[in-house]
């Protein structure tokens, strides 16, 4: 199956990590010949300060109509305090093109990588579902008497029968193909009334799938026990707000942001794919960036386009690298971006 890939290698240290990927698929091309046509697309803080312009809607039209995926690097720059392109860019495309799914997979590939004591690769093996498209982040709210002592900020918590529904469906099913036993959902029932929604649909959609484990347990407490026994999970499915909180907690028992892939999905539509560690402009330009996120996000593309044995090919590449001791600093090794990403392109090409 053929792909077409645009790409926003975006702001900070995304133009660096999105070249290591990139390194990785020429080298996917001439094992496993995905046949994956790449298009490089300018958008990001540089295109936004030389024209004013983040995401026209043609384009944005034209991401979701005519292109199988999108690879976003990162975005956010200093240089423009407001991060108005990155919310056009980023939440822009979550909304406008309704990628409803967000998938945060927390592997722990080797036992020295994860913060907790006697932990093993095979307790930490988990899936996040996160609602992409409402909760608090659709902007609902705003402030009153601004940078006055009277200031009032407000912030509505948006939750529809139907956004609730169609993750929740969306977790059950995968956990189901998967021959997972358990999902358990996250939420703050006792404390917002308007969680009780969350509850409802999770046990009506979990009685049509009797072969799984269905579990609700309230963030605070699921966030201590994730911790403390995440052994104990397989798939998790929140909000928006909730699950942006608990996919980052999950990177960091496996190792780090440098470790973590994402896909925004639309089952119907297009998927975007970020590594998510975000722009980190600090570290731009040194070398110093881990690739190996963007690289397990194109993993998760390749296998997602009907290319199985490539994805795991350049997942195995990783895990092995990761074996060797080859990485960047946060992952304990003394490597630099551009030597790791050599490393692990040159292992995809001896197969």
């Amino acid at each position: 199956m053929s792909t077409k890939l645009a790409v926003i290698a975006g702001d900070g240290i995304g133009p660096e990590v999105v070249r290591e990927a990139l390194k990785v698929l020429d080298a996917v091309e001439g094992v496993y010949h995905p046949q994956v046509t790449v298009e490089m697309l300018p958008y990001g803080a540089d295109h936004f300060l030389a024209t004013g312009e983040t995401l026209p809607p043609a384009e944005m039209r034209r991401l979701g109509q005519d292109v199988d995926a999108i690879l976003v690097g990162a975005l956010g720059d200093p240089r423009v305090p407001g991060n108005e392109h990155a919310r056009d860019i980023l939440l822009g495309m979550r909304f406008q093109l309704d990628l409803y799914v967000n998938e945060r997979p927390a592997r722990l590939f080797d036992a020295r990588l994860t913060p907790l004591k006697g932990k093993r690769p095979s307790d930490i093996d988990l899936m996040i579902f996160r609602e992409n498209t409402e909760g608090l982040y659709v902007a609902v709210g705003g402030t009153f008497k601004h940078g006055t002592p009277d200031e009032i900020a407000i912030a509505e918590e948006l939750n529809t029968r139907k956004g609730v529904e169609r993750i929740i469906r969306y977790a059950f099913a995968w956990a189901a193909a998967r021959g997972k036993t358990k999902v358990t959902m996250a939420d703050k029932a006792n404390a917002i009334p308007a969680h009780a929604l969350w509850r409802r649909v999770f046990e009506a959609v979990g009685s049509e799938h009797p072969e799984i484990r269905r579990e609700t347990r309230y963030i605070d407490a699921l966030a201590m026990d994730l911790v403390r026994t995440p052994e104990a999970f397989e798939v998790i499915v929140t909000g928006n707000l909730f699950g942006d909180i608990l996919s980052d907690l999950a990177s960091a028992l496996v190792g780090g942001l440098g470790l973590a892939p994402s896909a925004n999905r639309n089952p119907s539509g297009v998927t975007m794919y970020e590594p998510v560690h975000g722009s980190a402009p600090p570290l731009a330009g040194k070398d110093v960036a881990n690739p190996m996120a963007a690289i397990l996000t194109l993993a998760m593309m390749l296998t997602d386009r009907g290319a199985a044995a490539a994805g795991a090919a350049v997942e195995r590449a990783v895990r092995e690298a990761i074996a060797h001791g080859v990485g960047t600093p946060d992952v304990g090794g003394t490597l630099g971006t551009r030597a790791v990403g050599d490393w692990i392109a040159e292992r995809v090409r001896r197969g």
